[in-house]
């Protein structure tokens, strides 16, 4: 079964007033639907934009791994464990926040900032925070901690790319135009794919598409 939310039926949120642009997939914050809560072990997935200047200042987490992909600009990260990072296209940025952590996220550049952040539910709480920046990331991300598996499909136009067989499959299109299962998806667009075997994601377009694998709720 495959379920498509397009990119204009994501509900808005952030702080335009502040320089911060929100668009949520699953219930987050003020916005509540008791029927999207969460996909397998996704709990948020969220595409954010920053202007220049803009950003999250100090809060806390716990009990959540989080995952962010910068689809443009650079990202200024600083934690409470002492790392301090910048972020780039391509980089992919796991807070596992375990017990607790404060973090800082920021545009400190001055060009426009986008990236997709991720919580998915670990499957056992506390522990120690810990923090891992993999720059260039070659394709694929283990996240045992959440019985997750990020796959990043980079595509030229007509390139197929075959999912995995999984209970649960979420794909998010970062750029670009993909087919998945005879549906059409652009930038902004997800699926929600349950019980998946012998799916393809073609591109029409140079495209990128992030892959969640996991084994259900």
């Amino acid at each position: 079964m495959i379920r498509i939310q397009r990119s204009g039926d994501r509900y808005p949120g952030g702080d335009p007033g502040a320089g911060i642009e929100t668009r949520h997939a699953l219930s987050f914050g003020s916005y509540y639907d008791p029927d999207n809560l969460r996909f397998g072990p996704l709990l948020a997935v969220n595409e954010e934009r920053l202007a220049p200047g803009a950003g999250f200042d100090e809060h806390p987490h716990s009990h959540t791994e989080i995952v962010t992909w910068v689809v443009e600009g650079e990202l200024t990260h600083r934690d409470t464990t002492g790392h301090e990072t910048v972020v780039r296209p391509g980089d992919l940025q796991h807070l596992s926040s375990a017990a607790g952590v404060r973090h800082v996220e920021r545009n400190a550049g001055d060009v426009p900032l986008a990236f997709v952040q991720m919580w998915l539910a670990p499957r056992e709480a506390g522990g120690e925070p810990a923090y891992t920046l993999v720059r260039g990331l070659p394709g694929r991300y283990e996240l045992p901690a959440a019985g997750a598996t990020l796959h990043v499909h980079r595509l030229a136009p007509g390139e197929k790319a075959e999912l995995p067989a999984a209970a649960a499959l979420y794909v998010h299109v970062v750029r670009g135009t993909v087919a998945l299962g005879g549906e059409e998806l652009e930038p902004g667009d997800a699926a929600r794919v349950t019980e998946a075997a012998g799916l393809t994601l073609r591109a029409a377009t140079a495209a990128e598409a992030l892959v969640w694998e996991s084994g259900g709720a």
